[in-house]
């Protein structure tokens, strides 16, 4: 699979909640950037990411917008995630349903046909306005 489409099929299977299909297209030592936090690695330690996410958004990306390098190596997202704030995050406001419309940018490194890093950005003060 090639490096776009590549990325455009981690984000399919995230948009139908195929958590197991996304983990597939990672390396074992997968890096995970988060946004404003500290990087994570391995498959196991995303599947834990991905389970909280999922108990606390419902989230869609829409209108994405893949690129990457010539070499294959590396790949970058431009994407909007359509969500509701469904069960209160640590450290963040209370959850109550709140809907939200967020601009996220995405960097991946690509490694023998998978993914080898992901690295998200989004205007974290911005969402949290928004649910507030």
């Amino acid at each position: 699979m090639k490096s776009k489409e590549l990325i455009q099929e981690y984000y399919n299977r995230f948009n139908k909640g195929d958590r197991a299909g996304m983990m597939a297209l990672l390396t074992s030592d997968v890096v995970h950037e988060l946004n404003q936090g500290k990087a994570e690695k391995g498959i196991p330690t995303f599947e834990t990411f991905m389970k909280r996410m999922d108990e606390c958004y419902a989230e869609q990306v829409e209108d994405l917008l893949v690129m990457a390098d010539d070499s294959g190596n590396r790949a970058s997202a431009e994407f909007y995630i359509q969500g509701t704030y469904l069960k209160t995050d640590k450290g963040l406001p209370e959850a109550k349903s709140q809907k939200y419309h967020i601009r996220v940018g995405a960097f991946f490194d690509l490694k023998d046909g998978k993914i080898a890093r992901v690295t998200n950005y989004y205007n974290l003060p911005g969402w949290i306005e928004a649910v507030k």
